[in-house]
């Protein structure tokens, strides 16, 4: 029997434009069987194969650029430059690791008192991935470049809004030449998520997701006793110290905060501000805020995009309410923009304490929260408490302060004067209920081998 049908509608009109059937239960095992088959072929393919195979993933990512990012921007509603910026970052990253993947797959010699030993690195399998709608087709890449560079095959189970970008990614691999079951997108909804964990031609999983997702994943995998990588949410703390450059900060935390809608989960999202610069700081935002235009997202000159989905703009709007019920200050924004599509005001609110949903939950949509502070120590102790730990940033013309404080942040990636991003050069991921494992980087190429020590006498 075949699961419902998987509807792609447009944010910035609300229209269903696209229509995807989802798999039956026989069409899902034939793809494990063909994948199974693949993951031992592809474990004895040369390095310098594997990695050409992501030369010309990339060139054809290059060659499909416009097309792919006109199919983000009409299925979850990014900005088109933003989808044009998605596209050559995927390229960044599979030609990253062709370049790379050599040098951090190398065997380690180990001096022991054998007469040989070392650590080895071979790939695991199949590795399955769950993926979201926000970023569609870096977050698959991500995870995908990687894991073929290091022999594994990958299965993606995407978000169910973005099932166009799921086709379209399977699309660029097979045209770029890989084998049939290296990489294959499974239409399929997120309850046959365990029976594919728990399925033994899978080896391991990885997941970007919310934290109650990432908990049913870990203990999916825990139970069958497979390797699992969790990129969770995020509340990261953008920490504003006395000494900072306020217009550069300014530009910066729009930057962070509203691109995308918001809807990132390393996007800034707790503005912690010492009191000696609050009011200006408030006001800069406020205004810089204020002048986002929210419309068609494929214009490039709107600076707004549309929020993914309707029951999304509906969460966030709540958590503003809860916020202004409570005592919280509207600066700027905090309802629904009065036009066609799932567009929510660009809003800024202040004064935020404990008792409302802001302090602790995620603001996933183009709402900054903003918090005063006496000092540095009280900045950061704010920025710790959370149950999050994924990113964090420092803004101050100090850079050894700067640094100094970045160390003391429960994060995984801590910027000074910078937004947090992710970059293929450096290690990605969080601690806390923001997940665990890394991506990117030598760390994350190497999340999904057997680091296998061979003695020899």
């Amino acid at each position: 029997m075949t699961s419902q049908m998987f509807e792609s509608i447009n944010p910035a009109t609300g229209e269903v434009f696209a229509t995807t059937p989802g798999w039956a239960d026989d069409e899902v095992e034939n793809a494990l069987e063909q994948t199974a088959r693949q993951a031992r072929s592809w474990a004895l393919t040369s390095l310098p194969a594997r990695c050409a195979l992501l030369e010309a993933v990339a060139d054809q990512l290059d060659n499909e650029r416009e097309r792919l990012a006109a199919l983000v921007t009409a299925e979850m509603g990014k900005l088109a430059g933003e989808a044009r910026a998605e596209v050559d970052k995927c390229a960044w990253v599979c030609r990253y690791y062709a370049e790379h993947a050599e040098a951090f797959l190398a065997d380690a010699p180990i001096k022991t008192d054998a007469q040989q030993s070392l650590v080895a690195h071979q790939p695991l399998g199949a590795v399955l991935a769950v993926m979201p709608w926000n970023f569609p087709l870096w977050q698959v890449f991500r995870f995908a470049a990687p894991a073929v560079a290091a022999g594994n095959v990958g299965l993606l189970k995407h978000a169910s809004n973005v099932m166009q970008c799921s086709e379209a990614i399977e699309d660029i691999f097979n045209q770029a030449g890989a084998p049939p079951g290296l990489f294959t997108q499974l239409p399929i909804r997120s309850s046959k998520v365990a029976d594919l964990i728990a399925d033994p031609r899978i080896a391991a999983v990885t997941l970007t997701g919310s934290e109650p997702a990432g908990r049913a994943v870990a203990g999916q995998a825990g139970k069958a006793l497979k390797k699992s990588v969790l990129e969770l949410g995020g509340s990261d703390p953008f920490i504003v110290l006395e000494d900072a450059d306020l217009d550069r900060a300014v530009e910066k935390a729009v930057q962070s905060r509203y691109m995308n809608a918001g809807q990132s989960c390393i996007a800034a999202k707790r503005f912690i501000i010492v009191d000696k610069v609050a009011d200006a700081f408030e006001q800069k935002l406020a205004e810089a805020v204020a002048a986002l235009r929210p419309g068609d997202p494929g214009d490039d000159r709107t600076t707004l995009a549309p929020m993914a989905r309707a029951d999304l703009r509906e969460e966030i709007h709540a958590q503003v309410e809860d916020a202004l019920e409570h005592g919280a200050r509207l600066l700027t924004g905090g309802d629904y923009v009065d036009r066609e599509g799932f567009f929510y005001q660009p809003t800024v609110i202040s004064g935020i304490t404990p008792e409302m949903r802001a302090y602790d939950e995620e603001l996933f949509g183009p709402v900054a929260s903003l918090f005063r502070v006496p000092d540095e120590e009280q900045a950061v102790h704010l920025a710790n408490d959370s149950e999050f730990g994924l990113g964090g940033s420092v803004w101050t013309q100090d850079r050894e302060r700067g640094v100094a404080v970045a160390r003391q942040l429960e994060c995984g990636c801590a910027f000074v004067n910078e937004l947090v991003k992710s970059d293929p050069r450096v290690p990605f991921g969080g601690v806390k209920s923001s997940g665990y494992g890394r991506e990117l980087s030598r760390q994350g190429i190497r999340e999904f081998v057997n680091v296998k020590t061979v003695w020899v006498e």
